[in-house]
């Protein structure tokens, strides 16, 4: 079992940059694959990143958002910057310990609550 609760949202002007911080309880954190996804008003959820070995970041992040973590700390971080106001969204943490492809939602076994980002004109 995995809890997820993410942190660091809030209200920023487009350009801005804002890190998201998500904490995962349990003493298997390294062994899971972590994931972000968002989800804006009256659209489906999307992938954003994901990192185990390796990194992955949407196409439309790509260059502006920055996934990392910290197995020592059981943290992954969202570093995102250019903010635009299409990446207005509620953004959640996932952890994925299984096989499934790493941009789909139904991959990942664990969510947190999510964390709303607002970014103004």
């Amino acid at each position: 079992q995995v809890q997820l609760v993410e942190s660091g949202g809030g209200l920023v002007k487009a350009g801005g940059s804002l890190r998201l911080s998500c904490s995962a309880s349990g003493r298997t954190f390294s062994s899971y694959a972590m994931g972000w996804f968002r989800q804006a008003p009256g659209k489906e959820r999307e992938f954003v990143a994901s990192i185990s070995w390796i990194t992955y970041h949407a196409d439309s992040v790509t260059g502006r958002f920055t996934i990392s973590r910290d197995n020592a700390k059981n943290t992954v971080n969202l570093q995102m910057d250019s903010l635009k106001l299409e990446d207005t969204a509620v953004y959640y943490c996932a952890a994925k310990g299984g096989v499934g492809p790493y941009y789909t939602a139904t991959s990942y076994d664990y969510w947190g609550q999510g964390t709303q980002v607002t970014v103004s004109s």
